[in-house]
């Protein structure tokens, strides 16, 4: 088993990529505190993997609140013995409005999960990592928005800023042995649309050039495939990379 006996934080992990990430993770003999903010969903996800491989456990948690980035690492710290791989995965949509229309209310919202939460919980993850002195690995979902014109500004923003954390981070810390790297899903099967409310519709008109070039919608499976291959061995000298998972859309 690619995973076995490697402890995994994953964030937004009740659904959609995060739900399929951690059930692979666990059926691949990983030990995973599995992080989100609907309880119910978490305990119906570790009930679901009762028999598999690995082991689970459920952390309540927002990601856009610090206390609660550094109390899953230390979640895992303390179940596990030590922490080998953390998956920013937790993530929301923006409203798709421009520049012009944005406001400060959405910017707070999205910035504080989309770039707030994977920074926290990064630094407490390399403090961690420094500690244990064997290197590590950070895996953070971001998305083909940071370059593609596929969402709003501030979605747009948050994702190219992410991207811009995870590369710095892989660079500074080369010497350590601590691997970032980030997926970028294109147009992907999940629940992220219900974090978007009622869309702005004079942005929504202004990238439908873009959201016509996607050549199809992938499934939570194929972002999964990607983690899987991330989080194990078989990536040991992969650091600071984009991975595209799109179907091809970005080749445009």
């Amino acid at each position: 088993m690619k995973l076995e006996n490697k402890a995994i934080v994953v964030t937004g992990a009740s659904s959609g990529m995060g739900k399929v990430i951690v059930e692979e993770f666990v059926k691949a003999g990983a030990w995973v505190v599995a992080v989100a903010r609907r309880k119910e969903r978490l305990e119906a996800l570790s009930a679901s993997l009762s028999g598999a491989a690995g082991k689970i456990v459920p952390f309540v948690g927002d990601v856009s609140k610090g206390e609660d980035c550094e109390a899953m690492i230390d979640a895992c710290v303390k179940e596990f013995g030590k922490l080998d791989v953390l998956v920013n995965n937790a993530g929301v949509m923006d409203d798709m409005a421009t520049v012009a229309e944005c406001t400060d209310e959405k910017y707070n919202y999205v910035m504080g999960i989309n770039v707030y939460g994977p920074l926290a919980a990064m630094r407490k993850a390399v403090q961690v990592f420094l500690t244990q002195g064997n290197g590590g690995n950070i895996i953070t979902v971001s998305s083909v928005g940071a370059q593609h014109q596929a969402a709003g500004a501030i979605y747009g923003a948050s994702k190219a800023a992410v991207n811009a954390i995870c590369r710095h981070t892989a660079f500074v810390y080369r010497n350590e042995k601590i691997r970032c790297n980030i997926i970028a899903p294109g147009g992907i099967n999940t629940e992220i649309g219900t974090s978007m409310g009622m869309p702005n519709m004079d942005g929504f008109e202004r990238i439908k050039p873009v959201q016509a070039m996607m050549p199809g919608v992938g499934e939570g499976m194929d972002i999964a495939n990607a983690a899987m291959f991330l989080a194990s061995d078989d990536s040991a000298f992969i650091s600071g990379q984009i991975l595209a998972v799109d179907g091809g859309w970005t080749a445009f």
